[in-house]
């Protein structure tokens, strides 16, 4: 019994969990919960008939829900039959009002048609309107843009490529970002690079231009430079001397007198037509524009790439120094050679001083001076050569005034030139050279037509002329009454005449050399003394060793040196008149004169005295005209040799070594010597042998005067006939000579066979 209650009472337990179950499925499925799966599945346990049972169970809850829906549905019913009635008599209300609705609709649609339209309109016009403005204000940001565009378009049209480039900038950095989102901005900015490499090109085009037209025109600068430095200097020369002219008449003043200012009015004139001059010369800014230059140094500094052109520039006008310093090969033969050749130079310095001094950077003070260093050197080597071709002085002298004229000029730039000075220190020297060439000639024109004869005078102004042009004195000649002559011939004063044009002559290349009197001074005694001691020597020396000259223009000779030698006092005066230099200072150099030369034309006159005396008598022995000789005249004439070479040997001039003088007689000794002793054995034997003892004896020298001895034998013979078997010493010595006479004329047969 206990088992079955607990299996009763677990069977009612199990039924009162299941019923409880069921009642929450049940509640879940009323409230709609999801999902139900859970409870549905605790629905279908392992008892038996729970499908079953679950489904009473269901329809018994349907049921009480069903008997909960009657009870509402009564209890509402009579309300609801009343509301369907209430309904049934509001519908008639009900159909009027919806035709009225209806109508009232079909006529505000009709009416709101037009509204519609114009809604429409408005809303039409009202976007486009937003969409204007839209445009507006992009076009306010664009409109800019595009004006800038305009305007580097337009600025690249008349070539202002500097503010082109800005206008790049400021589209770059201001402009272009705003309208970034354009597609037109992209074109813009892809144009802009390139835009900017066509500025460059034709920049350096314009450049290249620049380059060729300076190249051009370099002349043409440097000769207006030129003459600007030239008139510069005359126009301060001639303030100085109009300054030297007051201080001179104020002086005059203080003594009383006041001479005529004539030379102030000169000098006004001269600084007026000066200031007048100077108004017509144009610069170099004038002849050249050098806008190209500025633009394109600006150019390529906004790119960035100045240092680029900076290395061009230079580059390019370093090819142009090379090429300006290079002369023409033809350039010494005239002025004009040389005036165009420092032309170019100084063109091209004064457009690298004007780069220097407008630009930033482009040309530096360094630059300029190592250009400037190499092209001295090149102009010296130049100037060297070519000056060394230059034969005549006044193109030596119009070379030294366009150097110092290049120098001072280039030297107002700012250029430092004493080397140049220094060269004009060695051209002077070759300009005396040609000065001594030239003069020269002219001492020997003098000579050639002097006829060595003293001056004669008929008057006192012929007397008067003769000694306004050389400083002679002789107190004995003035006594003497007219007419007169004067001891020197007439080369003398022309001579002297010549020397001081010489003086005058040498000190033109000294101007404007910027240096001392003294040193001026210096140099014109020593060109004077080359003059007198070289080239005056040497025209003497030349002059009488001609044939012409004889023993009378000898002497004339002498006695004119003589004069000139004491001249040179009054040269060394003129000297120093010119160069206020006082013949007391330490420093003074003398003139040598023609002493040396006077001891030297001495000793050629008595020698060629004696040379002449023994041509003169050999060619008496050798005369054709003389058919025959004796042996008594040959030895008469053998002691008036020996009285010859007596006065040879007792040194009638000083200066003569050993038996120089007697030298002159050796060929006639030796002739001589050779017929005395009747030496032929040992003439025959010995000839043609250097050790030979009549060595300058000639074999046809002596056969035409052992012919003349010997017909003066026969002569001699035939006169004393009488006697002549008794003469058998005679007859041998005939023939001897006519043997001898063979010997000789076979020597000279194969002379002249070997001639």
């Amino acid at each position: 019994m206990a088992r079955k209650s607990k299996l009763h009472l677990r069977e009612l337990y199990s039924e009162e969990n299941k019923d409880q179950i069921y009642d929450n499925v049940f509640a879940e499925i009323e409230s709609f919960e999801l999902p139900l799966g859970t409870s549905l599945r605790s629905v279908y346990d392992d008892q038996p008939n729970a499908h079953q049972r679950f489904m009473e169970k269901l329809d018994a809850c349907i049921r009480n829900h069903d008997r909960e829906i009657e009870k509402m549905c009564n209890f509402h019913h009579q309300g609801f039959v009343d509301a369907i009635t209430e309904l049934l008599k509001v519908r008639a209300d009900a159909e009027k009002l919806k035709v009225q609705v209806t109508d009232t609709n079909r006529r505000l649609q009709d009416a709101g048609k037009e509204v519609i339209a114009q809604t429409e309109e408005i809303i039409r016009c009202r976007i486009q309107q937003r969409n204007i403005t839209t445009v507006v204000e992009k076009l306010q940001l664009c409109l800019p843009v595009l004006e800038m565009y305009s305007k580097l378009k337009e600025q690249m049209n008349v070539k202002r490529y500097y503010s082109a480039l800005k206008t790049m900038e400021q589209l770059e950095n201001m402009y272009l970002p705003r309208v970034s989102q354009y597609r037109f901005c992209q074109i813009m900015i892809e144009n802009l690079p390139k835009l900017r490499e066509e500025i460059k090109e034709i920049s350096m085009s314009d450049l290249k231009d620049f380059l060729e037209s300076i190249r051009k025109h370099s002349d043409k600068i440097g000769e207006t430079a030129m003459k600007q430095a030239q008139q510069q200097k005359t126009f301060n020369t001639a303030l100085q001397k109009q300054n030297n002219v007051n201080y001179g008449r104020n002086m005059y003043a203080i003594n009383g007198r006041v001479p005529e200012p004539k030379y102030e009015i000169t000098s006004k004139r001269t600084l007026e037509e000066e200031d007048e001059h100077e108004e017509e010369v144009l610069t170099a800014h004038d002849l050249v524009d050098f806008s190209p230059v500025y633009r394109c140094l600006h150019i390529y500094s906004v790119l960035g790439d100045g240092e680029t052109f900076e290395n061009y520039y230079r580059k390019q006008r370093r090819k142009q120094a090379r090429l300006v310093l290079q002369p023409q090969s033809s350039m010494h033969e005239t002025v004009e050679g040389y005036r165009r050749y420092f032309s170019q130079i100084v063109g091209f310095f004064v457009v690298e001083d004007h780069i220097l001094h407008v630009t930033q950077g482009l040309v530096t003070r360094a630059y300029t001076d190592e250009l400037w260093n190499m092209a001295l050197s090149k102009i010296i080597a130049v100037l060297r050569t070519h000056s060394s071709y230059c034969t005549d002085p006044d193109l030596v002298l119009e070379l030294k005034n366009l150097i110092v004229v290049f120098a001072d000029t280039l030297q107002g730039y700012g250029f430092p030139v004493n080397r140049l000075f220094d060269l004009l220190f060695e051209i002077r020297d070759q300009y005396n050279e040609t000065l001594l060439k030239k003069w020269a000639g002219l001492f020997r024109d003098i000579f050639e037509a002097d006829n060595y004869s003293p001056i004669p005078v008929a008057n006192e102004e012929e007397y008067k002329i003769v000694i306004s042009k050389f400083p002679f004195q002789d107190p004995e000649l003035d006594k003497q009454s007219f007419p007169k002559k004067l001891p020197m011939s007439q080369s003398v004063p022309q001579i002297y005449i010549q020397v001081k044009e010489f003086i005058y002559a040498s000190l033109k290349f000294s101007e404007s050399l910027h240096r001392s009197s003294t040193e001026i001074d210096d140099m014109l005694r020593k060109s004077t003394n080359l003059l007198l001691t070289r080239t005056l020597s040497s025209c003497l020396q030349n002059l009488i060793k001609k044939p012409h000259i004889g023993l009378t223009e000898l002497v004339q000779i002498i006695i004119n040196t003589t004069h000139l030698e004491q001249a040179c006092k009054y040269l060394e005066d003129f000297i120093t008149n010119i160069t206020n230099i006082s013949q007391e200072t330490v420093h003074t150099a003398r003139l040598y004169g023609l002493s040396t030369f006077k001891g030297k034309v001495a000793q050629t006159a008595c020698m060629s005295a004696c040379q002449h005396l023994s041509t003169s008598l050999m060619q008496m022995l050798l005369d054709s005209e003389l058919k025959q000789i004796s042996m008594g005249a040959v030895q008469q004439f053998n002691l008036d040799v020996i009285q010859c070479e007596l006065f040879a040997s007792s040194e009638p001039v000083p200066g003569f070594h050993g038996d120089t003088l007697q030298l002159a007689f050796i060929d006639l000794r030796q002739l001589l010597d050779l017929f005395m002793v009747w030496d032929w054995s040992t003439y025959l034997a010995d000839y043609g042998q250097p050790t030979s003892k009549y060595l300058r004896v000639n074999p046809s020298t002596a056969l035409t005067l052992l012919e003349k001895v010997h017909r003066g034998m026969k002569d001699t013979s035939k006169k004393n006939n009488i006697f002549a078997q008794f003469r058998k010493n005679d007859r041998d010595k005939q023939k001897l000579i006519e043997t001898v006479v063979k010997q000789l004329r076979s020597l000279v047969n194969g002379m002249s066979q070997h001639t």
